[in-house]
C-alpha cells in the first residue's frame, strides 16, 4: 500500500474514555505524562492536608513573641496611651469552655490575623463602654474559634489587660436571634456601636472552611477583677 499523509479514517464506533486513556498509557510519552500528573496530584493532596498544620505553627511562633512583648513593663504605658499598632498584642482572650488562651492583636488585616485573633479597629478597648469586636480564625492559624458554635448562655470569656481582667458572659439571644447565629460577611452592624452597652462580639467564618457567612457570638460584661498573672487562667472571683 502506498504511504500517505492523510489521517486514518475515524471508525464508526467511537472509542470510550477508557480506551483512549489505555492507548495513551501504552505510548512512552503518555506514561511519562500520567506519571508526572500523579506526582503533582499527590503533592497537591499533601499540601492541602498540611496547610492547616503549617498555619498553626506560624500562629504559635507569633503567639510566643506576642506573649513576651505583652509581659514587658513598658507595654502597660503604651496600652494606656493607645499606642498599640496593628499586629501588636492588645489583650489576652481566655475562653475556658473552648480551651482558648490567645493573645489578640490589634487589627483584622490578613497579616495581623495570622496570630489567630484580632481586634476590630474603631471598636472600644476591653472593659470600655461599647461593643468590643474580635475576629478569629476557625480552621487555620491556631483555630481559636474552631468550636465557637458550642458556646451557650452562661458560658464566659475573659479579656485580660495590663490593668484589669474583664469577665463577659454569653446571653441567651441578641437582636431577636439565637446566640450565636450566622450573618452575611457584609453585615458589619454586628460590631457597630449603635445602642451598645458593655458588649463583646466574637466573629468567625461560617461554615467551617468557608467564608460564605460569619458566625457571631455576643457577650455582656458581668465582672471586673485585677489583671491575671502569667500562668493564671481565671480570676480568683470566678467559680
Amino acid at each position: 500500500m502506498q504511504a500517505t499523509f492523510a489521517p486514518e479514517p475515524v471508525g464508526t464506533d467511537p472509542k470510550g474514555v477508557g480506551s483512549l486513556l489505555g492507548a495513551a498509557l501504552r505510548r512512552p510519552g503518555g506514561r511519562r505524562v500520567m506519571s508526572a500528573l500523579s506526582v503533582l496530584l499527590t503533592l497537591a493532596g499533601v499540601a492541602l492536608f498540611a496547610y492547616p498544620a503549617v498555619t498553626d505553627l506560624v500562629a504559635r511562633q507569633r503567639q510566643h513573641r506576642l506573649t513576651t512583648a505583652f509581659q514587658d513593663p513598658g507595654y502597660a504605658e503604651r496600652y494606656k496611651l493607645r499606642e498599640i499598632k496593628v499586629g501588636e498584642g492588645l489583650t489576652r482572650l481566655i475562653i475556658p469552655k473552648l480551651g482558648v488562651d490567645v493573645l489578640v492583636v490589634e487589627g483584622t488585616t490578613p497579616a495581623a490575623l495570622k496570630a489567630g485573633a484580632g481586634h476590630y479597629r474603631g471598636t472600644p478597648l476591653p472593659g470600655e463602654s461599647g461593643n468590643v469586636g474580635i475576629a478569629g480564625h476557625r480552621t487555620t492559624y491556631g483555630r481559636p474559634f474552631n468550636k465557637l458554635e458550642t458556646m451557650k448562655a452562661g458560658d464566659v470569656a475573659y479579656l485580660v489587660t495590663p490593668f484589669a481582667t474583664y469577665t463577659y458572659t454569653v446571653q441567651p439571644s441578641f437582636d431577636g436571634k439565637a446566640n450565636p447565629h450566622p450573618v452575611l460577611p457584609t453585615d458589619v452592624s454586628v460590631v457597630s456601636q449603635a445602642g451598645a452597652g458593655h458588649w463583646l462580639t466574637l466573629t468567625t467564618c461560617h461554615p467551617k472552611g468557608s467564608a460564605r457567612q460569619r458566625l457571631v457570638l455576643r457577650l455582656w460584661m458581668t465582672h471586673t477583677d485585677p489583671p491575671l498573672k502569667a500562668g493564671e487562667r481565671k480570676p480568683k472571683s470566678a467559680p
